[in-house]
């Protein structure tokens, strides 16, 4: 492992640059403890990095799950509880690896996974609007609705009060740094992608925090600051942790978010394993079942201790490829670097404004829903848009179990709909003598979802026709349509329709029975 350090170490300090921000930002946007993301962080680099079989992946706290964790807390009433959660979804993701389902993501349509990770960039991007014009929590809509009115103007000037100039300002500058940084910078020179955008914003925050005179119209108030707990000494450090309340373990609400973590945790790192493996140089393959048991174990730890669900996530995936990192070590010195980050620098950590952090998660937000997103989905067409389209608005306006539901059926409902219209080709190829000659050809899979088009095609061909029935392509055939076949041949001697069945080893005039060819042609092959 440590045959590479020279390589492994300079990226594990990129990664550790990029992960620092990204751990608080998504406790942020998840409503939980800031010290929660970094607990993630931590267990994703050493634990998880240590049993993974990714030696390019990089796990911790992720955004696509950012939602989830915000609902949760609030409707299992605290934050104890959510922990049960987390350790609920470990064990079952532990159970999904030893069943080796790591292939349950080839299951899910990639439009309803891309629609689910753009309707989280929504939300994601929305919730940092209260943080990045530095709102303190006493701002709540609630109190200005009464029975019979609601009061719009004076919500809205409470609302244009209670902005922190010094808080927008930050904000957009933080915003200006790490878009110019990774849109320019990076792609002048190397020497730029060794400190992220991001770490420099976080940088450029403290100092204007310090250096701005408290009074002053620009000054950040305590509230719009990171707090992270400051340890005295080691008993205060193990003191700042959170354990989990297993009195709700028998709690149905518990199990129900517990198996939602499980589900969207397992997607997400297999989705981020599909794309590192290929960003790989060396193309090596990700074991998903170890994956999935490495994940497991890491959101059993990390539930023990009061951290966030950890997943693999692509964007620390992703620096850690591209700072040429060779092996897993790189993930595991990250982790360590985190861990000495909240010992020794905590007091620096707490002068970090809150408006830095929504401008990170504002680009992170941005990146799972940018329109080119859209575009591509629209292009693609309708069997793509609509599950992906479907999921989005399911996700934004209702919650993410629902939005991925319906983004599901709609998926499925697609799938039906374009089986029922391939299952057969129907031609009209001229006259026959006296007789129109139709020519119907049957796909290779019929199903009974294909009744209703055969039966319609079937019933509008005209008396005293030609029809020429072919099944040579066809493997499999549903007993509901050899059943209308059968009716159809029945029906036709009255209606003067000729039919001719061509098959594999030949062609039959006026079949009396389909279902003895299927079984002869078909079944024997």
């Amino acid at each position: 492992m440590f045959k590479y350090l020279k390589k492994d170490l300079p990226a594990s300090i990129v990664v550790f640059f990029v992960a620092l921000p990204l751990c608080l930002g998504i406790a942020l946007a998840s409503g939980a403890p800031l010290f929660s993301g970094l607990i993630a962080g931590i267990i994703g680099g050493i634990v998880v990095g240590s049993l993974s079989g990714s030696q390019v992946g990089v796990s911790g706290p992720a955004a696509g799950l950012a939602v989830i964790v915000l609902g949760a807390i609030a409707s299992l009433g605290s934050f104890e509880n959510f922990l049960v959660a987390v350790i609920i979804g470990g064990v079952i993701q532990i159970g999904l690896g030893i069943a080796k389902a790591g292939v349950i993501g080839y299951y899910f349509p990639t439009s309803v996974i891309k629609g689910m990770l753009a309707g989280i960039g929504i939300i994601i991007f929305i919730k940092q609007i209260p943080f990045a014009l530095g709102l303190s929590d006493n701002v709540e809509f609630s109190e200005y609705v009464t029975d019979d009115h609601i009061a719009y103007s004076e919500y809205f000037k409470t609302l244009l009060d209670n902005i922190s100039l010094g808080v927008v300002l930050i904000t957009l500058i933080s915003l200006g740094i790490i878009i110019f940084w990774s849109s320019v910078l990076e792609k002048k020179s190397k020497v730029f992608k060794i400190v992220p955008g991001p770490v420099v914003a976080v940088i450029i925050g403290v100092l204007f925090y310090v250096l701005v005179p408290e009074g002053s119209a620009l000054a950040i108030s305590a509230h719009n600051l990171v707090t992270v707990p400051v340890p005295e000494s080691t008993s205060d450090f193990i003191g700042q942790f959170t354990f989990p309340n297993f009195s709700v373990i028998t709690n149905s609400d518990v199990w129900i978010v517990g198996i939602t973590i499980a589900i969207v945790a397992s997607l997400e790192t297999l989705l981020s394993v599909e794309a590192t493996d290929k960003l790989d140089p060396e193309k090596r393959i990700t074991p998903t079942n170890r994956e999935l048991f490495a994940q497991g174990t890491g959101n059993i730890l990390s539930g023990l201790v009061g951290g966030l669900p950890v997943t693999q996530v692509i964007v620390r995936s992703t620096a850690n490829v591209s700072s040429g990192n060779k092996t897993k070590l790189s993930a595991i010195i990250h982790g360590f670097l985190l861990l000495i980050s909240v010992i020794v620098i905590p007091h620096l950590l707490n002068l970090i404004p809150l408006g830095v952090l929504a401008a990170v998660l504002f680009v992170v937000g941005y990146k799972l829903a940018k329109p080119s997103l859209f575009k591509e989905m629209f292009r693609l067409g309708k069997s793509q848009y609509l599950p992906f389209g479907i999921t989005v608005a399911g996700i934004v306006f209702t919650d993410l179990l629902i939005g991925v539901g319906l983004g599901l059926i709609s998926g499925l409902l697609t799938v039906l709909y374009n089986s029922y219209k391939n299952s057969h080709f129907l031609h009209i190829k001229g006259g026959n003598g006296d007789k129109k000659h139709i020519n119907m050809t049957l796909a290779e899979e019929v199903t009974f979802f294909n009744k209703g088009a055969i039966m319609r095609e079937l019933k509008n061909i005209q008396d005293d026709s030609f029809v020429e029935i072919d099944i040579t392509k066809t493997q499999s055939l549903d007993y509901d349509i050899l059943e209308i076949l059968d009716d159809y041949a029945f029906k036709a001697k009255n209606r003067n329709i000729d039919i001719n069945l061509v098959h594999k080893k030949g062609e039959v005039k006026n079949p009396e029975s389909f279902k003895e060819y299927f079984d002869e042609i078909i079944s024997a092959d």
